[in-house]
């Protein structure tokens, strides 16, 4: 079975080690971390993702601005983004139906089993 790319961005990279390790203990996704978000509209579009998870709330470029450029990119307007942010809470989210803005988001921290049915729902 081919293993689904993934790239988790994220400025903290604490926050994308774990990702990676708990997505990939599932042994069904390849995991990349960047976490320099000026940065990963140029990772994105040499790995082909089949999906992006993205902070919502980072210094130097926020999670809105950054989907609007890796959206705008030929390579990457078709590959789904999941929003993850410590700023709403797990029934915020749900209360919304799992999507703000248009995006599918999930509240920081994120359980294991919640990270896995998102990936899967969303991941093309």
């Amino acid at each position: 079975m081919n293993r689904k790319r993934i790239l988790v961005v994220d400025d903290l990279q604490s926050d994308t080690r774990l990702l990676k390790q708990q997505l990939e203990e599932s042994r069904n996704f390849d995991v990349h971390e960047e976490n320099d978000p000026r940065a990963a509209v140029a990772t994105a579009e040499k790995l082909q993702p089949d999906l992006i998870l993205l902070d919502l709330i980072m210094p130097t470029m926020d999670g809105r601005h950054l989907a609007a450029c890796l959206t705008a990119s030929p390579l990457l307007k078709t590959v789904p983004i999941v929003f993850l942010t410590a700023r709403i809470t797990k029934e915020e989210v749900d209360a919304v139906g799992g999507r703000i803005g248009g995006y599918p988001f999930l509240a920081k921290p994120v359980l294991v089993r919640d990270l896995i049915a998102c990936v899967q729902r969303h991941i093309r």
